[in-house]
């Protein structure tokens, strides 16, 4: 488990905007520094636009973790995973949330924002935050993740 104080990056799209909204106070209530990198409305806009600051902040080191929310999540996790050394992971319920931490070392949680509660997001989030990667087995299959394709 990460240190309370943690800064944590957050951006959502219209879509996901009001969720995130919700989500930024539940980190504080957490005791972790959120950081709302947009959107700031329900007016429309692009989702890379938000998904590309909080993923190249993950991939440079900058921060350990964040969290993208846009209506699918598809987006989001498709624009987070194109930065070296993330691992995005669009998880729809707890249990997934969890098992990206445990199982994949997950450092950004993407939220599908149309497609769940406030509080499965909720849950999704605490959860996700909570969970330390196992390691051992799972250590080797993250490692390849990063290698080069050819």
């Amino acid at each position: 488990m990460m240190p309370r104080g943690e800064r944590i990056p957050i951006a959502a799209d219209h879509a996901g905007f009001e969720m995130k909204q919700k989500l930024v106070g539940v980190l504080r209530k957490l005791g972790y520094e959120p950081e709302d990198l947009g959107a700031k409305s329900l007016e429309p806009s692009d989702y890379p636009d938000y998904g590309h600051p909080v993923a190249n902040a993950v991939s440079t080191g900058e921060v350990k973790r964040g969290v993208l929310l846009c209506g699918s999540g598809i987006g989001m996790d498709i624009v987070a995973n194109r930065h070296p050394h993330v691992r995005a992971a669009l998880a729809w319920n707890p249990e997934i949330a969890k098992l990206s931490r445990s199982h994949n070392d997950s450092n950004i949680l993407v939220l599908p924002s149309r497609f769940m509660s406030a509080d499965e997001a909720e849950q999704s989030l605490r959860i996700w935050l909570d969970t330390p990667f196992e390691g051992g087995r799972h250590e080797r299959r993250v490692e390849k993740i990063d290698q080069e394709v050819e």
